[in-house]
């Protein structure tokens, strides 16, 4: 079962570190996310101070379309700061510096001049350039950008997203190629408008994600940049994770006090979690059950070709050292619970998923395979849809809801046993993080499956930390990674419970499962 681990910190001790440190310094985390813009500030024990959060629309097109609104993405990201900053009761001077994570492969284009988006953001869960992707596979390009990015050729990523915008939205195309317009993923866009236009760049580890991005020499790739018919121009300057990029423009409205702070750190969710969970150890690994699920191993200094259907992006760059991450990504994971709140409305939130789970031993044969929007590693099916298999007469919400908690689990399984596959060691332990890793009950199912320890940390806002570190390691607020790795605390460890046969019998159910969803298409049902 799960291991408790008490760190707390007596109250007299926490008094007189206050006595003894009256000026402290402190780190805001922009957590731009899929459905939330967040902002986080920590002091230098990486505890929380204060944050505030609000969400954003959700815009669905067409079946498989996902967009955003990046002037909405933009004015939470400036509500959540400010009130962030409010609630800390500080000295806005003693804030050292600004870190940003964001959602990775959603795309932008916007104007150089006026700041205004030439059409919404498209976002990473959106299927529509399928096509696009399916043309450049006949071309026989999958080689190439395997071997120059680390990735595969999929809808995911966010070249052929930029490419859709400019074959489809009138006047974009003419309008890049003469140099009106800027493109980046959401990093570039908050960076840029930070700083008031002054900075247009992204990060590495970003731009490992965009299918654009040799992960080799560190810079954009002319071959692929024209096999996507994407002018050069537009692109941000990649940077490394951990420097600064520019500062907080004067006169941003609900920003005033902060002009002049570096913004000094910036990652993809995903790697800013990895680097949060202080995986600094090649073979680390951990997991993140956000919108989607994402499991990230540390790899160290050379790229690990997947032989299993991950990937291959970079972790991050500090202080020169490039460390690059083996990942699998799942698209659908916690929206999978919000879609049975939302659409189906079999729960009011999301702790009644937990509660209605534990109401029954098992999900009476029910399995649900969440490919909304297709299915990710290891199978990389953009076609495959949504599937609920095992109902009969006796199947209730309960068992609907555990089906649910379940899926989140195998598919992650599904990346762990692959990903031990590829690389040099197999996983010893499992770090967690993400809005699902809450649930106790989602856990030990994963701990189960997986026969491996999974430790949930204290600290669960791991992704913000993340952003949180790189800026303060930019700045001097942290001075290396060992002091880093020593501000992490387990909170508690899940170990398996359940036998073995009965784990291995729930996986074969849940992959007959998945060829059912995979042939959906196929079968014209």
């Amino acid at each position: 079962g799960k291991i408790l681990l008490n760190h707390s910190v007596p109250r007299f001790f926490k008094n007189y570190q206050r006595r003894k440190f009256p000026m402290e310094t402190y780190i805001a985390a922009l957590d731009q996310g899929t459905t939330t813009s967040r902002a986080i500030l920590f002091n230098s024990r990486g505890e929380i101070v204060s944050k505030a959060q609000y969400p954003f629309r959700q815009i669905f097109p067409q079946p498989g379309w996902v967009e955003h609104d990046p002037m909405e993405i933009w004015a939470t990201t400036v509500r959540a700061l400010s009130e962030a900053v409010d609630a800390a009761h500080i000295d806005p001077k003693a804030i050292a510096g600004v870190g940003i994570t964001n959602q990775r492969e959603t795309a932008i284009l916007w104007d150089r001049r006026t700041g205004q988006p030439v059409y919404n953001a498209i976002v990473w869960q959106c299927r529509r350039t399928a096509e696009i992707c399916d043309r450049l596979k006949a071309d026989g390009l999958g080689e190439t950008v395997t071997e120059k990015t680390g990735l595969l050729i999929d809808a995911y990523f966010s070249g052929t997203k930029l490419k859709w915008i400019m074959d489809h939205v009138p006047g974009v195309r003419q309008r890049a190629e003469r140099g009106e317009l800027c493109a980046g993923t959401v990093d570039s866009w908050l960076i840029w408008n930070l700083t008031g236009g002054k900075a247009h760049v992204t990060d590495y580890s970003n731009a490992s994600r965009t299918m654009l991005f040799n992960i080799y020499t560190l810079q954009w790739d002319p071959a692929l940049c024209a096999a996507l018919d994407i002018p050069m121009d537009l692109l941000p300057e990649p940077k490394s994770n951990s420097e600064v990029y520019g500062h907080l423009a004067s006169g941003l409205p609900g920003l005033e006090d902060l002009a002049g702070i570096p913004v000094c750190g910036s990652a993809g969710d995903q790697q800013s979690a990895l680097f949060g969970q202080a995986c600094f150890t090649p073979g680390q690994a951990k997991n993140t059950y956000g919108t989607g699920c994402f499991t990230l191993m540390n790899v160290g200094d050379t790229p690990v070709r997947s032989r299993s259907g991950l990937v291959t992006s970079v972790g991050w760059q500090v202080a020169g050292k490039t460390v690059y991450a083996l990942e699998g990504s799942v698209f659908n994971a916690g929206s999978t619970i919000q879609w049975l709140r939302d659409e189906l409305g079999l729960i009011q939130s999301a702790p009644e998923c937990d509660r209605l789970a534990e109401s029954v031993p098992d999900s009476g044969g029910v399995v649900v395979v969440p490919a909304f929007t297709g299915l990710g590693a290891p199978y990389w099916d953009m076609y495959a849809r949504g599937t609920i298999v095992g109902l009969t007469r006796g199947s209730t919400k309960a068992h609907i809801a555990r089906a649910v908690l379940e899926c989140i689990a195998y598919q992650t399984a599904d990346l762990v046993r692959v990903m031990n596959a590829d690389a040099p060691c197999p996983l010893t332990e499992l770090r967690v993080d993400g809005g699902a890793s809450v649930s106790d009950i989602l856990m030990q199912i994963q701990a189960d499956l997986l026969r491996l320890p999974v430790d949930r940390p204290t600290q669960v806002e791991t992704t913000a930390f993340g952003a949180a570190a790189l800026a303060g390691l930019a700045v001097g607020v942290w001075n290396g990674f060992d002091e880093l790795a020593a501000l992490r605390r387990s909170q508690c460890v899940f170990r398996p419970q359940r036998e073995e046969e009965a784990c291995l019998a729930d996986l074969a159910r849940w992959h007959r499962a998945v060829e059912r969803s995979r042939s959906w298409i196929e079968n014209n049902v």
